[in-house]
């Protein structure tokens, strides 16, 4: 990217764009398997990191006041994720339910390059979606995590993450000197019953149900009838 670039440009947003190239990356490994499965992975990981190492880093520091109208191109790529994602995901459930080529091995590393798809890049404009104002955007952060069933990570971020990070009660800060796989397994331990007991504290300050005091209501009303 040009040092003269103008920062909200569409040549600003091209690094952004690369993530559509993802999609037909899975089509040769659908069709045929073997060496192919790994074309996905391999261009989702290992060009994004070849990029980073030749391009350097981009050390800009733009405006936060910018107007959205100036940043169309950056907001674009994450309005449209959710149709190709949710095309990736479910063309593939189609394609390998119908087909018979595809060993289950290799059935396998097929659905680990969409999770390349969905993980590497569908969870993280999820995120920047549900911290936007308008419904659609937020609406679409709502869809795309549910489409890898982790829409509790919605509730997590917003009410344990924000006002805890860094404490003991945010279940995804890794604690110091932490390893990888031992955070992983804490976060999927405690994320799912940390963003319950939120959503329902919540509720419960709202007076909704669902909260758990409306049937905490219900049983002192039977036992005092």
């Amino acid at each position: 990217m040009s040092d003269t670039a103008p920062p909200f440009s569409l040549q600003s947003a091209l690094p952004f764009w690369m993530s559509p190239g993802m999609i037909p990356m899975a089509i040769p490994g659908a069709a045929s398997g073997g060496w192919a499965l790994a074309l996905l992975p391999l261009y989702g990981w290992v060009s994004v990191t070849l990029l980073d190492a030749i391009l350097g880093r981009n050390e800009t520091n733009p405006d936060p006041d910018t107007p959205e109208q100036a940043l169309f191109w950056h907001r674009l790529i994450t309005l449209i994720w959710f149709p190709l994602q949710f095309v990736a995901i479910f063309g593939m459930l189609w394609w390998v339910s119908r087909s018979d080529h595809l060993s289950p091995f290799e059935t396998i590393a097929l659905f680990l390059g969409v999770g390349v798809i969905s993980g590497t890049v569908g969870i993280v404009h999820s995120h920047e979606l549900l911290h936007q104002r308008t419904r659609l955007e937020r609406w679409l952060g709502d869809l795309l995590l549910s489409t890898v069933l982790y829409s509790h990570f919605r509730t997590g971020h917003l009410l344990v993450h924000h006002p805890h990070v860094g404490t003991l009660r945010d279940s995804v800060t890794a604690r110091y000197n932490e390893g990888f796989f031992r955070y992983f397994l804490w976060v999927l331990a405690t994320g799912l019953p940390s963003a319950w007991r939120a959503e329902r504290l919540m509720l419960a300050r709202a007076g909704r149900p669902g909260s758990g005091t409306d049937r905490t209501r219900s049983g002192a009303m039977a036992r005092c009838n």
